[in-house]
């Protein structure tokens, strides 16, 4: 398994706002989006393209583009959505599907309540959302839904990945390529990542 971590001063600036805990959620929710599309733009380093002809206000010429039928985003509700803008700003004809799942605070397991993705989603390239790759249980789960359905290539975007949950994903899925800004210390009792940021979720959405 590959594990791209993202280092660029204009990343770890972000980042280091998105961590602070005094960051509000207009901010917050700003720097996800703004996160999610560098993350984007390092996955589709090796999109395919096909050559077509184009005019400029000059001449004809030929050129390169992506096919942006061939990919679909899906993020894991509900923190994922909030990185889905700025991913969508760049590939705004790609599908997109929705894994709902919550956390049992007891196991810390997830529970999967709502799973939609376009009927051809195994046609597609797929990028699964979520701003936090913490125990791992969440995208393990979205990897196999999607799997199921014959998907053969996903890549995973997150914010900011446990050792924990990498680990997790190497031993199940070494074919699924993630990306993170940050790879952090640990989790904590709670299974929530340190240093982190907090509840990712909470934070996009105002709600604690």
């Amino acid at each position: 398994m590959e594990v791209i971590e993202l280092k660029h001063p204009l990343v770890e600036h972000k980042l280091a706002i998105l961590r602070d805990k005094k960051t509000g959620t207009k901010e917050f929710r700003e720097i996800v989006s703004e996160l999610a599309t560098m993350l984007c733009y390092e996955a589709m380093r090796d999109a395919k393209m096909y050559e077509t002809e184009i005019e400029t206000p000059l001449t004809k010429m030929k050129t390169r583009k992506i096919d942006e039928d061939k990919y679909a985003f899906v993020p894991i509700l509900r923190a994922g959505t909030g990185m889905l803008d700025g991913i969508i700003n760049l590939v705004p004809n790609a599908k997109i599907g929705h894994v709902g799942m919550y956390r049992d605070e007891v196991t810390f397991k997830p529970n999967v309540y709502y799973f939609k993705v376009p009927k051809d989603i195994d046609k597609r390239e797929v990028f699964i959302l979520d701003p936090m790759l913490a125990t791992g249980g969440s995208a393990l789960d979205a990897i196999e839904l999607l799997k199921e359905k014959g998907v053969k290539k996903i890549k995973f975007l997150c914010i900011i990945a446990a050792p924990e949950g990498i680990k997790l994903l190497k031993e199940k899925h070494p074919d699924v390529q993630i990306y993170t800004t940050s790879i952090d210390e640990k989790l904590n009792e709670k299974a929530y990542i340190v240093p982190g940021l907090g509840d990712a979720g909470d934070r996009v959405f105002g709600t604690k």
